[in-house]
């Protein structure tokens, strides 16, 4: 199963197509509040678009690593490449409430953005000799 958080409707449309055969659902709004397995079990009932944060979140439920490599494979083919927060439920994150786990996953994807700023030579000029 795949969800998806912040994604604008011609996305989404297009994700369903290249994901044929692998459920993909938005998560509307109404379910900030629910614990991550609420969502997981009610995912055929869930109503309304998931376009309502202003990041895009890629959520993956009981995919095998392959299926994983291969879902991020296939976004990046379609033009996804940042701005999208990737993520697997694990059996901790089945347990927190949906609202947390965004905090949670903003917060890793902004420490893994600065380490990847560090090692490209950081945020600090890098001055030497302009000729």
């Amino acid at each position: 199963m795949i969800f998806l958080i912040g994604f604008f409707e011609d996305e989404v449309k297009l994700i369903r197509d290249a994901f044929n055969g692998v459920p993909v659902y938005e998560i509307p709004s109404y379910c900030r509040d629910w614990v991550l397995s609420e969502v997981v079990e009610k995912a055929n009932s869930l109503e309304g678009s998931g376009n309502w944060h202003e990041r895009k979140f890629f959520l993956m439920h009981d995919l095998s690593n392959d299926e994983v490599k291969e879902a991020l494979r296939k976004m990046k083919s379609l033009g996804f490449r940042g701005g999208v927060i990737y993520a697997t439920t694990t059996p901790t994150s089945l347990t927190m409430k949906l609202d947390e786990l965004i905090e949670e996953w903003l917060e890793e994807d902004a420490y893994f953005r600065q380490l990847r700023r560090m090692k490209r030579g950081g945020p600090y000029l890098n001055i030497r000799g302009s000729g």
